[in-house]
């Protein structure tokens, strides 16, 4: 039960992102996943070609 309390104590401490820059982070990190998917996709059809070409 202390380290319940403590925890609650712990978390009152925090500083919570707000709504704003909670959505802002979202919207950047699916931005970045999609842009590097679609370069790891791009390099991984050019080097699936490559071995074609060379087998």
């Amino acid at each position: 039960m202390e380290f319940l309390r403590e925890v609650r104590g712990e978390l009152k401490k925090v500083t919570w992102p707000s709504r704003k820059q909670t959505i802002g982070s979202t919207v950047v990190v699916i931005i970045l996943v999609t842009i590097i998917s679609i370069f790891l996709g791009l390099v991984d059809m050019s080097l699936t070609e490559i071995v074609k070409q060379v087998i």
